[in-house]
């Protein structure tokens, strides 16, 4: 691989990446940008180009935190630095890799030498390398969360601090910090989105001779990068020049007071949460007005602010994909662009001469401040909405009972079928609701989550052992447990431990870990009755949604006809998942032996990639089996496959109608799993089965002890 950069001016299209980019590099307070689009579109090649772009920096010689010489951190732990010797050098650019360990980010304490020889030997990590820099962080969306929370609070305090066993460290640690991500592999949570100051939508254009640009001149670099370079070289100055001299003018802006009412009515229109979309977009302005050079905020400059900075933080659920309506901005925008002061005051003239009309108009339209109140509003699940499965569609009962009979549990009758698979179009489904919590049995060892007891690197300590590797989580109390029986053979003297390596203990801490939620949907004619399906669906989605909410990988399996299909292969995108899941069509026979079939072999290939990552196998259906000779039988046998290798396991009964036979919960007894009903799956609805069977106790206690009373009276 060539050490010679690919340009960024070469960079072909992508105007909006472009231009995010470089408003970060005339100001890192904008808060660094994230880039979301499929692979292959150059976001790590426009990346790794804009760092040769970043002008050069002084900095403290033999200082491992490059402080700047003119302004040294006092709080440097190579300081402090009086009367230092600089040199000049490049901004450093810093790749993060994405099975990155948290010490590796913020550095390191060498605790064993802290500890026996009283110093802090402290080794700096990437953040204290990208200071001044830059902190590329590839595929962000992969990242476990707290390491993710991690980079953003360094990112937006400017500082890095390094905290184990009562030894503190903290270094200054401002960077421009640009991530990538492919959203088809998992979404960022929203409140880690917000942290980022801008974001940006790409996607590889579609236009041939715009495409043919594009490989000729990725080409021409493989072919000869140095040369490439040079005929780019005289641009890649004039854009370096333009950066530079944006920054000197960046102090010299004014944001008016039209633009600032601007901004913060665009915030207050979109019902964005919290006051940092404002703060952003002001400094986003800003920064678009010196680098037109410019000495004031303009709208456009606002109108452009808004579309960078507010899409990824209009999401109100996991399910909404980032967007901004142009029209209610371009609205907003304009009932704004006026001053404030011209407003004649109406109604009686006793506030003639106060000079606060102006000021009273203002707040009245601040009123875009009270829906940021509410919003929790959209979570879907509270409230009284039943996820479409309620009594009130009286149909719901007729509909259910006579598609049953079409699906017996052997072999069907022909004469009873409906004629060939014929499937119904896609129900939509409920809406979701919280739902009761499933776990896989014992203690795992998997990436932290919230599912499953596992040991984890957070969480609270359970026990100490000796270190297995590397020392990382002192556990001080067992250690000094260890090493106090053998202080007067190794002859201590005055009041220091003498400690050995073998004194050593590290804490086991016990936390939650993230599951493989797989899905094994049965999208038969059994469950084709609409209401029944819009409540299976919604059932789904809320699990979807449970699953998104403790960290989950997800997959899922759809069964009807005469297979099934892996209709999303395990990912962390729940949002696939809930497409999917919305234009599954119904109809046809119930092959539920090749539906858990097809989920063993799911889970055998999990395993090989991801060994500690633990399943939970997700089965809805109503039992039935049809389709091909023996067709119970079959799926009986491939249901003991589960309970062989101990597969947590739930099965989500979705038989409905006056009659019902039992199937589902007979399949969840050979998987070695729980069945649960449409209804339990509540919160409410187990609270209220969790009442009944108090109440029918009590009933039973009272009975039993009347009966004893009337023996001993007798």
């Amino acid at each position: 691989m060539s050490d010679v950069r690919y340009p960024f001016t070469a960079i072909v299209g992508m105007p909006d990446l472009r231009l995010g980019l470089l408003l970060n590099a005339v100001s890192p307070a904008v808060g660094g940008v994230l880039v979301r689009g499929e692979k292959g579109t150059a976001k790590s090649t426009m990346v790794r180009a804009l760092a040769g772009l970043l002008p050069t920096l002084a900095a403290v010689d033999g200082c491992r935190f490059a402080c700047d010489p003119a302004a040294p951190d006092p709080q440097c732990p190579d300081g402090p630095h009086d009367r230092p010797s600089a040199s000049e050098r490049p901004a450093q650019l810093v790749e993060l890799p994405v099975g990155v360990a948290e010490d590796r980010i913020v550095g390191s304490l060498d605790l064993e030498r802290a500890l026996a020889e009283g110093v802090k030997a402290y080794e700096p990590g990437l953040l204290a390398k990208a200071h001044r820099g830059v902190l590329y962080i590839d595929e962000v969306n992969l990242l476990q969360d707290h390491v993710v929370d991690l980079l953003l609070d360094a990112a937006a305090m400017g500082r890095s601090y390094v905290e184990r066993e009562g030894v503190s460290v903290r270094h200054a640690a401002r960077f421009l910090l640009v991530g990538t991500m492919n959203p088809e592999e998992g979404e960022l949570r929203p409140q880690l989105l917000d942290r980022f100051g801008l974001t940006v939508e790409i996607a590889a254009t579609r236009d041939p001779a715009e495409r043919a640009e594009v490989v000729r001149r990725r080409l021409g670099y493989d072919a000869d990068p140095a040369g490439f370079a040079a005929r780019f070289a005289a641009d890649e100055q004039a854009l370096a020049e333009r950066i530079t001299a944006a920054r000197e003018l960046l102090p010299k802006v004014e944001l008016t007071d039209v633009a600032l009412r601007q901004i913060t009515a665009v915030c207050a229109a979109f019902e964005v949460d919290g006051l940092r979309a404002d703060i952003v977009m002001a400094r986003t302005a800003v920064a678009l007005a010196a680098w037109d050079g410019r000495t004031e905020v303009l709208e456009e400059d606002v109108r452009k602010a808004a579309q960078l900075a507010l899409p990824h933080r209009r999401r109100r659920n996991p399910f909404d994909a980032p967007g901004l309506d142009e029209e209610q901005l371009d609205r907003t925008l304009e009932e704004h662009a006026q001053p404030e002061e011209p407003e004649e005051p109406s109604g009686p003239s006793e506030s003639e001469g106060l000079g606060g009309s102006g000021e009273a108009e203002g707040d009245g339209d601040g009123e875009g401040d009270g829906p940021e109140d509410d919003g929790p509003g959209p979570d879907g699940g509270p409230g009284g909405g039943p996820d479409g499965g309620g009594a009130p569609e009286p149909a719901s009962g007729p509909e259910a009972s006579a598609a049953e009979p079409d699906e017996p549990l052997q072999q069907p009758v022909p004469a009873q079928h409906p004629a060939p698979a014929r499937e119904s179009a896609p129900v939509a489904a409920g809406d979701p609701y919280r739902t009761k919590l499933f776990t896989v049995r014992g203690t795992g060892h998997g990436a932290q989550g919230r599912r499953s007891p596992a040991e984890t690197t957070g969480g609270h300590t359970v026990r100490a052992r000796r270190p297995q590797g590397a020392l990382s989580r002192l556990h001080l109390t067992a250690t000094l447990q260890a090493a106090a029986p053998h202080q007067a053979a190794r002859g201590r003297a005055g009041r220091a431990l003498v400690l050995r390596k073998d004194d050593f203990r590290e804490q086991v801490r016990q936390g939650r870990e993230s599951n493989l939620v797989l899905f094994v949907v049965d999208a038969s004619g059994s469950m084709a009755a609409r209401q029944r399906m819009t409540a299976v669906k919604g059932a789904v989605l809320s699990l979807l949604m449970d699953a998104y909410q403790r960290r989950d990988k997800i997959g899922m399996i759809t069964f009807r006809g005469a297979d099934a299909e892996l209709t999303l292969p395990p990912t962390s995108s729940v949002e696939v998942g809930a497409a999917r899941l919305e234009s599954l069509p119904t109809g046809g026979r119930t092959p539920l032996a090749a539906g858990l079939l097809r989920a063993h072999e799911v889970l055998r290939v999990e395993r090989l990639r991801d060994p500690s990552r633990r399943p939970l196998l997700v089965v809805v259906t109503d039992g039935r089996a049809t389709g091909g000779r023996d067709a119970l039988a079959r799926s009986q046998r491939a249901a003991g496959l589960f309970a062989a290798q101990g597969t947590a396991s739930v099965v989500l009964d979705c038989e409905s109608g006056p009659v019902r036979l039992g199937l589902a919960r007979t399949l969840a007894g050979l998987l070695g799993g729980t069945a649960v009903s449409l209804d339990e799956l509540r919160p409410e609805g187990v609270a209220s089965l969790v009442r009944e069977n108090r109440q029918d106790s009590r009933r039973e206690n009272r009975r039993d002890n009347r009966a004893t009373t009337m023996r001993k009276a007798a």
